[in-house]
């Protein structure tokens, strides 16, 4: 008996067939559930990558330049990293730029390039390293006797983002502080950047808690190795091209080509509307 139904089943499923009504009805609904999946899965990919823009705090500081005259996209965004008192650029729509400095020995280019400063009353911040101010101390004396501030490079300018150990981290910015306080007779002013921009969650984390605000960059460009400098066209396109508003410029004052160039830099950026404005005035937003 058993047989006898198997047998009227395999039957029933051999003669089943649909309408081309209900066939059509059903390819519909199977191509609407099959866009909505595909539809759910770019939605999620495109969530997680927003995720990953969002919380990015590891490595290498990068920027993504994707439209002439806006702020380039970032490792992670402003109000991500505001949580950590830290900052890449204001966001603004008013035309001011903050010029930061990188100064990890002196080579005779930065008495040149406060002369253009000076100039321009442009205020700036320069990041020191301890060799700098050991070997260079009247500059860094000339830098806050002109209104600049100087902030911290860290001693050594070791790779930060490999430091997990809060007292490692904190005896490099310490010991700087310390050489500048014996140096010049003033406290350091607690503006921190990361020393090739390397930095992790942690480190973040670890120069708020001593009371540092940290400061990347929005606009920047290959001006850091002595025997290949950009030339002046090739510092106007990617300075003058890529400038913004609310922009933390980062140049080095061991580029010769900045200090030849850094006074008519300023009068084009002068001539496009810009004001330069302290990293003070920045924090205080």
């Amino acid at each position: 008996m058993k047989w006898f139904n198997r047998l009227r089943l395999a039957e029933k499923i051999r003669t089943f067939s649909i309408s081309p009504e209900a066939g059509k009805k059903g390819l519909k609904i199977f191509l609407f559930l099959l866009c909505a999946f595909f539809a759910g899965r770019l939605g999620a990919m495109f969530a997680e990558h927003h995720r990953a823009v969002e919380t990015a705090a590891e490595g290498n500081w990068g920027l993504s330049f994707q439209q002439e005259g806006q702020p380039p996209v970032a490792n992670a965004t402003m109000d991500y990293l505001k949580k950590f008192n830290a900052y890449y650029a204001q966001k603004t729509q008013d035309k001011v730029l903050y010029l930061t400095f990188d100064a990890g020995y002196e080579n005779g280019n930065t008495a040149a390039i406060l002369d253009a400063l000076k100039k321009h009353h442009a205020p700036a911040t320069f990041f020191v390293v301890g060799n700098y101010i050991e070997t260079a101390p009247e500059l860094v004396k000339r830098m806050i006797a002109e209104g600049h501030t100087v902030g911290n490079h860290t001693y050594h300018h070791p790779d930060m983002s490999k430091m997990s150990s809060k007292e490692s981290f904190e005896k490099e910015l310490g010991d700087l502080e310390t050489l500048f306080e014996q140096t010049t007779g003033q406290k350091m002013r607690k503006y921190y950047r990361p020393p090739q921009g390397k930095y992790s969650e942690s480190n973040l984390q670890m120069a708020k808690d001593m009371g540092y605000k940290t400061f990347f960059w929005s606009l920047a460009y290959v001006d850091w190795y002595q025997d290949k400098q950009p030339s002046k066209e090739e510092a106007f396109k990617k300075l003058l091209g890529r400038i913004h508003p609310g922009a933390i410029v980062l140049l080095h004052s061991t580029s010769s080509t900045n200090a030849q160039v850094l006074d008519e830099l300023l009068t084009k950026w002068e001539e496009m509307g810009y004001q330069f404005k302290s990293l003070d005035e920045l924090v205080s937003q």
